[in-house]
């Protein structure tokens, strides 16, 4: 993939720099304080690492696929799965894990797939329910699978900093197609199996 700074023009990390600048600025603080002086550099290439996920396309980590499984045909899970993301509203972090399963039909994919997923979607700009959404629609389209479940755990900064200020608070959502949405046994197995 083309480096994003070059997509934008030449000047766009100038013009990023410039904008945290003018933000520090704003908030109460010199930007030009010792301590303060390289932090829009900086900040302007977190940005860079924090939103990646907008330079990956997730369909490409599933195209290689296995169909040689043995005749397996139950769950595929992979569970934990640590995750970074920032709301859309504050740019606040939210922090989580995502569980991942999904029964296959005719194919697997290397787990590893699964994880690299979860991570081209969480690095973008999200709220927990698009973040859900997206990683289940696009492993259900690509492998389709008998059934698909995502569950993901999160807390936010936007409720623990500010606002409400409410620690500790885990906001989980969920996805479920196929046979874990329509079978009621199928959806117990596999919660059961994440944990829930």
């Amino acid at each position: 993939m083309k480096d994003p700074l070059h997509q934008r023009g030449d000047d766009a990390e100038a013009r990023a720099q410039d904008a945290v600048r003018e933000l520090i600025r704003w908030s109460g603080e010199d930007p030009d304080r010792e301590g303060l002086r390289d932090t829009p550099k900086r900040v302007a290439k977190a940005f860079l690492e924090y939103f990646r996920g907008y330079q990956e396309d997730p369909v490409v980590y599933l195209a290689r696929t296995f169909e040689e499984v043995s005749g397996y045909d139950e769950v595929v899970l992979l569970r934990d799965i640590p995750f970074v993301s920032h709301c859309e509203h504050h740019l606040a972090p939210i922090i989580g894990k995502a569980h991942v399963a999904y029964l296959p039909n005719t194919k697997v994919v290397g787990i590893s797939k699964l994880a690299r997923v979860v991570h081209a979607y969480a690095r973008r700009m999200q709220v927990q329910e698009r973040l859900t959404a997206q990683i289940g629609d696009c492993i259900s389209e690509v492998l389709e699978p008998q059934g698909v479940a995502v569950v993901i755990e999160a807390t936010h900064g936007c409720m623990t900093c500010r606002g409400v200020e409410t620690p500790d608070v885990v906001m989980t959502t969920s996805r479920m197609t196929g046979v874990f949405r329509e079978d009621d046994k199928a959806r117990r197995e596999v919660l059961s199996l994440m944990g829930f």
